[in-house]
């Protein structure tokens, strides 16, 4: 599994003077706190708990093969991107009884990349739903699990009913380059996006 070098310096250069929040997102079990690990300059902090008999009762591991933890809180990752500015990584937890927690977490962040499974594309909509919900703007990443079916681009817009500029790229949350490309793909949305009120 490739992740990112974790720097030596756990601190901030102080020439840094802008930081900016993005929300990992996604269903349970769709490779957040993976992603936020290999994109973390700094050993990521991580909530994860071991999973319960209690928990299956809510828990849906159809199709999740040998996860026995789960994310109880968030994950928390950061990556300089160079002396001025600093991106920090919060990956929410999936399962709908942390609705109140995700809105917590949303607050100043400027957008979310929703992670998505092709097994399970139909849990993705509570998610985006969610976003939504808030106004938050979003890109969709396919997390490319080993044996999931792929689908064209136009298959899984329609599938996922994505608007026309909503962006949507295929990545592999264990691949720094290719979580890098997810992010990048979030980013330039953002920045191409006309600038809302809020009522």
């Amino acid at each position: 599994m490739a992740s990112a070098p974790v720097s030596e310096d756990i601190y901030l250069p102080r020439t840094v003077q802008t930081a900016v929040k993005l929300l990992i997102v996604g269903h349970f079990a769709v490779g957040k706190t993976t992603f936020v690990g290999t994109l973390s300059e700094i050993r990521p902090l991580r909530t994860e708990e071991t999973m319960t008999q209690a928990g299956a009762l809510v828990d849906d591991l159809n199709g999740v093969n040998g996860k026995s933890t789960t994310t109880v809180a968030l994950d928390f990752g950061r990556l300089t991107l160079n002396d001025q500015l600093v991106l920090y990584l919060f990956g929410a937890p999936g399962q709908q009884r942390f609705t109140q927690l995700w809105k917590d977490l949303a607050v100043g962040a400027l957008g979310a990349l929703v992670l998505a499974d092709t097994r399970r594309l139909e849990q993705s909509f509570e998610v985006m739903g969610l976003l939504e919900e808030f106004g938050m703007p979003y890109a969709v990443a396919v997390n490319d699990f080993d044996n999931a079916p792929s689908f064209p681009d136009t298959e899984l817009r329609e599938a996922l009913d994505l608007l026309p500029e909503t962006p949507l790229v295929t990545c592999d949350a264990r691949d720094a380059g290719s979580s890098t490309r997810a992010v990048i793909a979030l980013v330039e949305y953002l920045l191409t996006r006309p600038v809302q009120e809020n009522a």
